[in-house]
């Protein structure tokens, strides 16, 4: 069994078959349960993770179970361990000189991004903020030194600009402190 970490999603188009989904990958394999809950505009993600043959096996109950309401799924093997904190927004801000922020169409790109960021530079992935309020878009929030979210950011939004699901990319140097305040 391999033992890096792995994450894996579901995304359906109807609520119940996510639910029936998240649960079929939940009988799976040992899994822990990351996110279920409906997204805009009336969609449903089941976001897994564990080890990297649990995760797949799981996965793939969930597309089965899905079938044709499946909309986006994702299987990430030897995901950067600083995703599971980002998703729990349990990374605190540090003293960082700057914000980055990509924000994308889906849940999936937004995920593969955040963990390319982390892959790139030496840098904290605040948040991964997935659909939720969002019209079903997706966001992560990057701090560090100047360079390193520059380059972060630009490793990040290579998949994103490829599929054409990039929304935006951003950088801010010396965020003002009521701003990050509010949004960290």
């Amino acid at each position: 069994m391999a033992m890096e970490p792995a994450i894996g999603l579901v995304e359906t188009n109807s609520i119940a078959a996510g639910i029936e989904a998240g649960d079929a990958m939940m009988k799976k394999a040992p899994v822990e349960l990351l996110e279920a809950r409906p997204v805009c505009p009336g969609k449903y993600i089941v976001l897994i993770g564990g080890l990297t043959d649990p995760v797949y096996e799981s996965l793939q109950a969930g597309i089965k179970s899905g079938a044709d309401t499946v909309v986006d799924q994702l299987f990430l093997p030897n995901v950067h361990r600083s995703i599971f904190p980002a998703l729990a927004t349990a990374t605190p801000p540090g003293k960082g000189e700057a914000l980055g922020i990509i924000e994308t169409v889906t849940v999936a790109t937004c995920i593969v991004a955040a963990d390319a960021a982390a892959k790139a530079a030496d840098v904290s992935l605040l948040e991964l903020r997935l659909a939720n309020g969002l019209g079903g878009k997706s966001f992560v929030l990057i701090e560090g030194e100047v360079s390193e979210v520059e380059a972060a950011v630009e490793a990040g939004v290579k998949f994103p600009e490829h599929e054409g699901l990039l929304v935006r990319k951003v950088i801010i140097s010396q965020l003002h402190e009521e701003m990050k305040a509010k949004i960290l």
